[in-house]
Parts: structure tokens; C-alpha cells; sequence
């Protein structure tokens, strides 16, 4: 049983932990299919997002736009995506599968399908559901609060707070 003071700490941790186990064997299987984590992200993100620009890509990713540019470039030279110029933009492109990217991009979301089979195997379909709503509200509430300033989020924040906070007793 935790303790209420413990909570706040357990959840996020246990997010956390669930998201890097998954990460990690995802990772390992789809280096065995050939792809590195990078391509496999583009891949799926590109996937619903097709006609989307590097920035917005990059952005959407959490990638550096130069670090992703190199990732698309072996991409590319290997036939699964490919740029075209944006109408509205000169200087833009924007990034399409091609369709030798399709077979693969199924292979990877059968194997997210799988491990997410394999996550949620003793957990009924209404704890699914209800697993599904809880997080989304949390991301929901996590959203909503870096859009309105606040003085105690950003003094929660500043460096000798955090200093002050992981110093050792």
C-alpha cells in the first residue's frame, strides 16, 4: 500500500518505467527488422502526418531539425520517403512515404499492436478504456498548465530551486 505523499511520485515513475520497457522492446525489434529508433518514429509519425514540413516533423518528434535531416536523408536514399517542394513555401518541403514504406510501416504497427497485447494482457477492455481516459486527461491537465503562466510554476522551476530541491541531505 503507499503512502498518499508517495503517490504523486509512484504515478509518474510507473508512466515512466511502462514507457521505457516499451520503448526498449520496440527498440529491439525493430532494430531486428533493420530500422533504427529514428526511422521507426518518421516512419509512424510520417504515417499520420504525411505532407508535413521537416520543422513540423522535427517538432513533433522532439528531434533537432539538422538531426532529423540526416535521418530522412538515408530515408530517402533508401526509397521510403521522399520531399517535394511546398507549394505556398519555396524554401519548404514537405515529406511523403513512398510506397515501398507501406510494408514496412505495417510490419512496425503490427508490432506496436503486439506489445501493446502484451502491456495490456490481464487488464479487461473496460480497465483499457478507463486506463486510456485517465492518461489522456493527465496529458490534457499537463497541457493545459504550460499554456497559462503561473508565478509558482515558474518559481518551482528556476535553477536554485531545483539546486535547493537535489541537494543531498
Amino acid at each position: 500500500m503507499l503512502m498518499s505523499d508517495d503517490k504523486p511520485y509512484s504515478i509518474t515513475l510507473e508512466i515512466f518505467e511502462v514507457f521505457r520497457s516499451i520503448r526498449r522492446e520496440f527498440d529491439a525489434r525493430a532494430r531486428a527488422l533493420g530500422f533504427t529508433q529514428g526511422q521507426w518514429r518518421v516512419l509512424n509519425y510520417l504515417g499520420r502526418n504525411e505532407g508535413i514540413s521537416q520543422v513540423g516533423l522535427a517538432d513533433m518528434l522532439d528531434m533537432q531539425p539538422i538531426s532529423l535531416g540526416r535521418v530522412l536523408d538515408r530515408m530517402a536514399s533508401n526509397g521510403l520517403i521522399e520531399r517535394r517542394p511546398d507549394p505556398h513555401d519555396r524554401r519548404a518541403m514537405k515529406l511523403f512515404l513512398t510506397p515501398a514504406a507501406g510494408p514496412m510501416l505495417d510490419v512496425l504497427r503490427a508490432t506496436g499492436e503486439d506489445l501493446r497485447g502484451i502491456a495490456t494482457r490481464d487488464l479487461s477492455e473496460r480497465e483499457q478504456e478507463t486506463l486510456i481516459a485517465l492518461l489522456a486527461r493527465m496529458r490534457r491537465n499537463i497541457e493545459a498548465s504550460n499554456d497559462q503562466p503561473n508565478a509558482a510554476h515558474g518559481q518551482r522551476f528556476r535553477a536554485g530551486a531545483v539546486a535547493d530541491a537535489v541537494r543531498p541531505v
